[in-house]
């Protein structure tokens, strides 16, 4: 297994470069094969789970979800908060920042960034309670591909560019997913769902992000800097695919929600008049959504 990781290393270096020495030795980091394994046995999950519980009932989740969403709350505003204020006042520059121009700030960079690809691995989670609770109805392609491709990204991110231009995205994804999972986790108790006026925002704000991240990305090509053009591009692509899929997903649920507000809206007039043709209107109770909780 030793020789098998030396010369993947090696192939990995012969393609992009030497890796950056500063996280070698950091947990899950020396090798990729662990990160690759854990998002196989990720995929096995998405693939074998909702065959799993196929005919079983769905689990609550109700206390798990609660202090999962808010322990990653609080790790999404601690890696948000970092990022701003290291960047900010270890002068980082915002149009273009190389890995190696700030050595101290550099340092505390790569640190937080570690923290934000290991929660790339905690987020599998989200999957696993969709198949526990049996919303398989959530486990889009955009759903698969944006977890299991983000880990794996980061991977290589933390090896080769693990500070400067690359702490802006990481940062802005840290304030989305703030948003995010603070809502998830209070809408797991049934008597604060009321209140929770941010949902339909969310994917919005998911939009702003890649836009805001593929301008900051275009601003070290306009002004370069020694930031590796080649991760530049790379992640500009990978930005514009993000944004495909979530305009898709929103335009969609934008459709959805609009057609089942006519039908309640029809059914509500149906049933002041009673009656449809001679026939008892059953619409208002047709489109009654099912919650497991």
């Amino acid at each position: 297994m030793e020789t098998f990781n030396h010369q993947l290393n090696t192939y990995i270096q012969s393609w992009m470069g030497p890796r950056d020495q500063r996280v070698k030795g950091w947990l899950l980091l020396d090798n990729y094969p662990p990160t690759f394994a854990l998002t196989v046995m990720y995929l096995l999950i998405v693939w074998m789970g909702p065959k799993y519980m196929k005919h079983r009932q769905p689990y609550s989740c109700r206390g798990p979800m609660v202090l999962y969403n808010l322990g990653l709350t609080l790790l999404s505003f601690y890696m948000f908060y970092e990022l701003i204020t290291v960047a900010w006042y270890g002068g980082y520059n915002l149009y273009c920042q190389n890995t190696h121009s700030a050595p101290e700030t550099d340092n505390k960079i790569m640190n937080v960034l570690w923290w934000y690809y290991f929660s790339k691995l905690i987020e599998f989670m989200d999957t696993l309670f969709f198949i526990l609770r049996k919303n398989n109805h959530q486990i889009t392609f955009l759903h698969v591909y944006h977890h299991a491709s983000m880990l794996n990204i980061w991977w290589f991110v933390m090896n080769w560019i693990a500070c400067g231009h690359s702490y802006f995205g990481a940062a802005v994804n840290s304030f989305v997913h703030v948003v995010m999972y603070s809502y998830y986790g209070l809408s797991a108790i049934p008597a604060i769902r009321p209140y929770l006026w941010w949902k339909k925002y969310i994917t919005q704000f998911q939009l702003i992000q890649f836009f805001l991240t593929m301008f900051h990305t275009s601003w070290a090509v306009i002004w370069p800097c020694g930031f590796p053009s080649g991760w530049l591009y790379f992640q500009f692509t990978y930005m514009v695919s993000l944004i495909i899929l979530f305009s898709n997903f929103y335009i969609q649920t934008y459709k959805r929600q609009s057609i089942l507000k006519k039908e309640q809206q029809n059914g509500s007039a149906l049933s002041r008049n009673g009656h449809a043709n001679g026939t008892p209107s059953t619409e208002s109770t047709a489109h009654e959504k099912l919650r497991v909780d």
